[in-house]
């Protein structure tokens, strides 16, 4: 496993950034943390990818359907990676040079998660996208066990009947925890409840700012 090449952060404003499995507790972790912050810090929320992207055939393809036949998982890869670059550059950095601090439901991680889960493992191409994108200040892995995850997305009402790849499940468990590791992520258990999950984000924001 390769680490990322981003560009450093080196605008005053502070980029956090949210990766796992879909039912891992990214926007619960994220909806805490902005209330938590919002009174003193300049607090934007924002996920990845867009909508451009999330509302395409080839997205919805992929998350809602077992039959991907019609299309190269690339295409969808290459997709987002852009769709990443785009958002990134004209939308997370113009708010960072104003010193907010900007809280993404996901990023680039993800798209490398994504791709390495489905074999892709010698694709360069993703390393050299992202020299494009601005690295994290913190970046939190949330790991939770695939049952769990599986079973809070089975609780959401218009969810409980979507197409889950298990065993997709397990191998994207097992990237987002080696990308972590790999290039200087937090990694947290969300398998806890939700005030434990939250104790161990904020006490890493606290390390990060020198105490809130």
């Amino acid at each position: 496993m390769k680490n990322l090449k981003m560009r450093k952060n080196t605008t005053p404003g502070v980029l956090i950034s949210f990766c796992g499995l879909d039912g891992c507790g990214k926007t619960t972790m994220i909806k805490l943390l902005n209330e938590n912050l919002k009174g003193d810090f300049d607090v934007m929320l924002t996920k990845q990818p867009t909508d451009f992207v999330r509302k395409s055939d080839i997205f919805r393809t992929y998350m809602d359907s077992p039959d991907h036949d019609a299309y190269d998982y690339r295409s969808l890869s290459l997709l987002a990676a852009s769709d990443r670059v785009q958002h990134v550059n004209k939308f997370i950095l113009p708010e960072l040079e104003k010193g907010r601090t900007v809280i993404t439901d996901r990023y680039y991680y993800s798209c490398l998660a994504n791709l390495r889960a489905r074999g892709y493992t010698g694709d360069k191409w993703i390393y050299e996208i992202s020299r494009s994108v601005v690295k994290p200040d913190i970046a939190f892995f949330l790991d939770v066990p695939v049952e769990v995850s599986v079973s809070r997305v089975r609780s959401r009402k218009d969810e409980k009947d979507r197409f889950i790849d298990m065993d997709l499940q397990y191998k994207l468990k097992k990237e987002y925890v080696d990308i972590c590791h790999a290039n200087g992520g937090i990694l947290i258990s969300s398998d806890t409840s939700v005030e434990d999950t939250y104790e161990k984000v904020i006490a890493e924001i606290r390390r990060f700012s020198g105490g809130l």
